[in-house]
């Protein structure tokens, strides 16, 4: 009888007592990966979150930065669905590279297969070519393309050909001739141009703009509404090709990922983009941030995807 009472006190005590306090988050390092070659976009942007989540002592953790680069960051992908589901220490850079090698079937994975976190930026293309060139601006490129595709080599990342292609098009070039040197990202790229491999390449702005603004790349074109503060570059409508394009970047987890994990970061990251160290960082590297999460994010992937359905969908369809 005394031991009933007892257990029964027990029950009562424990049900009174306050819920224990969730376990702290994060306690260790949480890896930043960019599934590409160092000083490609992903590269730059991973690290600009590192830099300025660090500077603004925002995360208190080690933030370890990895190069993991493969097809455009389809080989990161595929390690992330197959071996890091329900992992809260694993967080990675993506952008519309993910829906066109999904789209193109370089990849079997697609944003829908992982979790992501959120939308932070968008960055412009722009097409650059070494000092001396033959080309002076995009009607020299689309014209030599059109009179001889095999005579110039350009350098692109595989989901980086979408927006050359539309110049080409547009120009009244047959793009499926263009010959491209694949490459992922602004760092290979500007090693090929120097050497000779390419003739021009194409890529967001900020793997570029240190080496413009030094005189080690001519920019000949943007691929902005207007001409990007900072950088004195026409952009391609000015030259008579109507294409208007941008690239967006953000952060994605494992599948599964603990939502106390996608919680924290969401939080973090809408912290970050509103701090003096990443605003700093978006106007050197012309990033525009364009921050969601949630619903809207969902939206805006799902039409970005439907977006790149119909770019790539074969003739006829």
């Amino acid at each position: 009888m005394i031991r009933s009472a007892l257990s029964v006190l027990a029950v009562l005590v424990l049900a009174a007592a306050p819920p224990a306090a969730a376990a702290p988050y994060p306690t260790g390092p949480v890896t930043m990966t960019a599934g590409a070659t160092p000083g490609s976009g992903f590269d730059l942007t991973i690290r600009a979150v590192v830099d300025a989540l660090n500077q603004e002592r925002i995360v208190n953790v080690p933030l370890p930065v990895q190069n993991r680069p493969g097809g455009s960051g389809a080989d990161f992908l595929a390690t992330m669905v197959q071996d890091e589901r329900g992992a809260d220490d694993q967080v990675a850079v993506t952008s519309l590279s993910m829906m066109v090698n999904q789209v193109r079937g370089d990849s079997p994975y697609g944003y829908r297969d992982v979790t992501m976190i959120a939308r932070l930026m968008t960055e412009h293309y722009v097409v650059v070519t070494r000092p001396g060139a033959a080309f002076t601006d995009l009607d020299d490129v689309t014209s030599a393309i059109k009179s001889n595709p095999p005579g110039v080599t350009v350098g692109a990342a595989h989901d980086d050909e979408v927006p050359f292609d539309l110049l080409v098009s547009t120009a009244g070039g047959d793009p499926s001739a263009v010959h491209y040197l694949t490459q992922e990202g602004g760092g290979d790229q500007s090693a090929a141009l120097r050497n000779g491999e390419v003739d021009v390449a194409i890529g967001g702005v900020s793997e570029f703009v240190d080496q413009v603004a030094s005189g080690d790349l001519t920019a000949l074109g943007v691929l902005a509404e207007h001409r990007l503060p900072g950088l004195d570059v026409p952009t391609a409508a000015e030259q008579g090709l109507d294409v208007t394009l941008s690239n967006w970047r953000g952060l994605y987890g494992p599948p599964d990922m603990p939502p106390y994990a996608v919680e924290y970061w969401q939080s973090a990251l809408a912290r970050m983009v509103e701090s003096p160290a990443w605003q700093q960082i978006a106007q050197r590297s012309h990033f525009t941030t364009t921050f969601m999460t949630g619903e809207q994010f969902q939206t805006f992937l799902a039409d970005t995807q439907h977006d790149v359905e119909t770019a790539l969908a074969p003739p006829g369809r």
